[in-house]
Order: C-alpha cells, then structure tokens, then sequence
C-alpha cells in the first residue's frame, strides 16, 4: 500500500491534515487522482491545498477486485495511524485530521470516520463526501424505479460486499455509514448536485439524530451535477487556496 504525502514547503508549525479518498465505485480509481473535473487544473487540487498551508495524504486501499469489504477501511484506518505514528518526523497535525472523499471515496471516508472512533490512532476531527453512498440496503429506494436491483451479483455494491446486497443483508448493512452514526460522530459535510438522481431520503436525512443536527441544505448552482471548486465559487476558492511561497513534492509511503 501507497501514501502520497504533500506537505508544505515552510511550515513553522504542525499543519493540519486532509485525507483525501479516491472514488471510481470501489472497483478502480488511483490515490492522486480528485476526480474528472479537476484532471486539467494546474497546479493541481492536492498542490494548491498544500500551498493553502495543508498536509495532503492520498492513500491506496485494495479494490473490490481483490478483496471484499472490509479491508478497504482496514486499509484507511491504518493509513490513519500510519500518519499518526510518523507525525514528528513529516511535520502533520494529525489531531486535525479531515477526510476528504468523492463517490466511492466519499462513501469509505464516511464508514471510516464512523467506525474508527475507537481506535487507539483515531485522529479524524471532520468528514466531507462528495455524492457518496450512505445506506447500501436502501439504494432501491433511492434510485428510480426499477434502476437498480439488490440482488444483481455484478453490481459495484455486490462486488464490494461479496455477493449481491439481497443476500448479503448483514455485510451490506454493516456497510452503510448511516448505521454508525452515534454522538461521538465528528461533524460532516455532505454533499451531493442539484441534477444528480435524486438522492432519496436516506442521504437527505440519514438518521433522526444526523437529521437534527444538520444545516439546511444550500442547493448547488442550476445544472451543476456534482460539485467543484472551480464555477461560481473560484473566487472564494481563491481566497482559500492562495499560494504560500514553497511546495515540497509528494513522499510516497
């Protein structure tokens, strides 16, 4: 397994982390990749947070071609304590911790953020998740009628679990980030575009508690499908991503 690691060029202190987590419906994808809409930018996503004063970590996890879930959140909780364990020597503020994912990425970020809360390197502080799947056994519901079958075993969702979601009930319930959603939960930000599917009930209010403590939704731009940090919002990006003087080049773990 692989860690990319930006870092900064002259940081004085410990910066805080993002762990960004590649999508591509757990079946394909790479770590250094942020998705189709950013493949053209220059410097890329990963420089200009680095440069914002951020310590970026893209890490591998084995796809659904090689192993079943849960090894995919086996392999990011111990990307997060490998970060952890080597904080004084990379320079990362690893108590500040952000998991970042899309798709695939967004729906792994979330499940680890859930379910490493009792790890001995737990570290994540916040989760953001780009139209990331939240409730596996309830996607039926949430596509239109007769779009998705849970019992079809070619499925991303099948190949991730195993065997189709009808039949592997228990995995695909553990599976579903919403399930794991308790007080201890740190905040998310999910987010999905306005002509995206419908997203259905089960990602606009995941659970009671998750509901309550939600924002209102802010609605993307018309015709936005999924969202970017490019469009309308450059110029606040801007302000967010403005150039420090040095950027080292990616570690590989």
């Amino acid at each position: 397994m692989t860690v990319d690691l930006w870092l900064p060029e002259e940081a004085a202190v410990p910066v805080p982390v993002v762990v960004f987590v590649h999508g591509r419906a757990w079946r394909t994808g790479l770590r250094n990749d942020f998705g189709p809409r950013f493949r053209s930018w220059q410097p890329g996503p990963f420089a200009r947070l680095a440069r914002a004063g951020f310590a970026v970590a893209c890490p591998d996890y084995r796809l659904s071609g090689e192993v079943s879930y849960p090894a995919q959140t086996d392999d990011l909780t111990a990307a997060l304590a490998w970060l952890h364990t080597r904080a004084d020597d990379l320079g990362p503020d690893t108590p500040r911790t952000v998991l970042w994912g899309e798709s695939a990425g967004g729906h792994l970020a979330a499940l680890t953020a859930l379910t490493a809360l009792t790890h001995p390197a737990r570290t994540i502080t916040a989760t953001v998740t780009w139209y990331a799947a939240t409730d596996l056994p309830k996607l039926a519901e949430d596509r239109p009628k007769g779009a998705y079958d849970p019992k079809d075993r070619d499925s991303f969702e099948a190949l991730l679990l195993g065997g189709a979601p009808a039949e592997r009930a228990e995995a695909a319930r553990d599976a579903s980030p919403v399930i794991h959603v308790g007080p201890k939960a740190p905040p998310f930000l999910l987010l999905h575009g306005v002509a995206d599917p419908d997203p259905g009930p089960s990602v606009r209010a995941p659970r009671p508690g998750l509901a309550r403590r939600r924002a209102p939704p802010r609605p993307a731009p018309p015709g936005r499908r999924r969202p970017s940090l490019g469009g309308p919002v450059r110029a606040g990006r801007r302000r967010l991503l403005r150039p420090h003087r040095g950027l080292r080049p990616p570690l590989h773990a």
